[in-house]
């Protein structure tokens, strides 16, 4: 094997989605092969039908029995189930949703034995995943407690654009109660340490925006940004680090303050990831800080209205590909610096 080859687990997401498609679409293209050695986790079946009606004659893959057999200069394909799923493109099956997890449970298994460097997962459906082995809303939180951190933060990245969350995947009736001085924290403290060790950002500096329209107007409409937000900031600064805020975020967003700084610290999912999204929807990828291991995904879900169209767009799931390997990179070289 080639000894400085990064070898990236590739998830599959839902069968019945656009997962599949955006991968082939992205292994089509052979250049990839130069910066990685992809491992998809799924069924030789499955991508030989998809490549046939896609008429993707550029993809090619070898199938191996297991990560310790990796081939170099290939796209590696490990049959990952014992029963072929029924595919039916645009709906949630519990059938897709099967093999979603266990294509995903494969490729953990071997990133944790350290079989591969990282993981690339195509989107899955939340709910038809649900099974006594997934009880989370979530990729990002099945794969903190699976790496055993004890904290992650959800990151999206596009260029200099990144835009991280406080709270992820939780009804926004519940952010409220869930924010705290300890959390923000934490949580600046992981965006802090990523932004250097990920992305090789030696003094980052990092916006933090408010919960409440206006960033409360001093109370007036709402008291987490002076109880919480704005003692978590002051907290980091004084420790040396740039931290600014509490920003009202529309006013952030609509004045491109966001081009001032590295990161943005948002409160909660949408608030983040609406003006993320409007800004960067073809080449945005979910990073999940935190981790002691890689991962990146689109960040799109299973777009079941356009599966099998053969319309999917495989940018964001390319970035995510490229990102993946730009931040093992930089940690291998952290680990091992050049003398």
């Amino acid at each position: 094997m080639e000894k400085h080859k990064i070898r990236l687990g590739i998830s599959i997401g839902d069968t019945n989605g656009i997962g599949p498609e955006i991968i082939v679409k992205t292994l089509s293209d052979q250049r990839v092969l130069n910066y990685c050695i992809p491992v998809i986790y799924g069924s030789a079946a499955l991508f030989t039908s998809i490549r046939k009606s896609l008429g993707a004659e550029h993809f090619h893959f070898q199938q191996v029995d297991h990560a310790d057999a990796l081939v170099p200069r290939k796209v590696n394909l490990i049959h990952c189930w014992p029963e072929e799923p029924a595919l039916e493109p645009g709906k949630p099956t519990p059938e897709s949703g099967k093999a979603s997890l266990q294509s995903l449970m494969a490729a953990c298994q071997d990133l944790k034995a350290g079989k591969l460097d990282g993981l690339v997962t195509a989107p899955i459906n939340k709910d038809n995943i649900q099974t006594d082995e997934f009880r989370f809303p979530g990729h990002t939180e099945f794969l903190t407690s699976y790496f055993d951190a004890a904290e992650s933060l959800m990151l999206l990245v596009s260029g200099d654009l990144r835009v991280a969350t406080v709270t992820g995947h939780m009804p926004i009736n519940e952010v409220s109660g869930k924010l705290s001085v300890e959390l923000l924290i934490r949580k600046l403290t992981i965006l802090l340490e990523s932004l250097r060790l990920d992305f090789g950002i030696l003094k980052p500096r990092v916006a933090v925006l408010g919960l409440n329209p206006h960033a409360g107007e001093n109370g007036l409409l709402g008291s987490e940004e002076t109880d919480i937000i704005r003692p978590a900031v002051l907290h980091m600064k004084e420790r040396g680090h740039l931290v600014f805020g509490p920003y009202p975020a529309d006013g952030f967003f609509g004045m491109r303050q966001y081009k001032q700084v590295d990161a943005v610290l948002s409160m909660y999912h949408d608030q983040g990831l609406i003006p993320f999204k409007t800004l960067a929807f073809e080449n945005g990828v979910n990073f999940t800080a935190g981790l002691p291991i890689v991962r990146t995904s689109p960040d799109h879900g299973t777009a079941y209205d356009i599966a099998a169209k053969h319309v999917a767009d495989e940018t964001s799931f390319r970035e995510a590909l490229f990102t993946a390997c730009d931040i093992i990179r930089k940690r291998q070289e952290a680990e091992h610096p050049a003398v």
